[in-house]
């Protein structure tokens, strides 16, 4: 079952090898802990599109998603966008990131994200940052927050 989501930040830092704290803490993760939004999917074939070199880009994102299930956004992660859009109504930007938060939030998963106050505003959301200090000393560990 998975436990983390990852946000398009994460998926582009795996992609590209670095920051190798973000390689370090994925390795840590057992197979299936992990996953990525269709949305998130979706961002990265756009960023395959308009890329410099697509063929290249696309070979790493097919390697991605090799590691990474792609988790369908499906009736749950739509009944979730609900009070996600309307708690941040007035926000007229960010739409991908509020379906994020809602496809996190049906799956019951971590957000793993560097703008990390950029899903604070969602509530039920709950983000971690591999990027962050450990908190608690030991390997991988980061601070968890949990949006309400």
């Amino acid at each position: 079952m998975a436990r983390y989501m990852l946000d398009t930040n994460m998926c582009i830092y795996l992609m590209k090898n670095q920051p190798e704290e973000v390689a370090r803490r994925f390795a840590q993760c057992y197979v299936g802990d992990v996953v990525m939004s269709a949305i998130t999917y979706a961002e990265l074939e756009y960023g395959v599109a308009v890329s410099a070199d697509p063929k290249r880009e696309q070979a790493n994102l097919a390697s991605l998603i090799a590691d990474i299930q792609v988790a369908p956004f499906d009736g749950a992660a739509a009944v979730a966008y609900g009070p996600i859009r309307l708690a941040t109504r007035d926000s007229k930007k960010d739409h991908l990131d509020k379906l994020i938060a809602a496809h996190s939030v049906s799956l019951k998963v971590t957000v793993v994200t560097n703008n990390h106050k950029d899903f604070a505003k969602y509530p039920g959301v709950v983000t971690e940052n591999w990027l962050s200090a450990p908190v608690d000393g030991s390997p991988g560990a980061s601070e968890e927050t949990r949006n309400r």
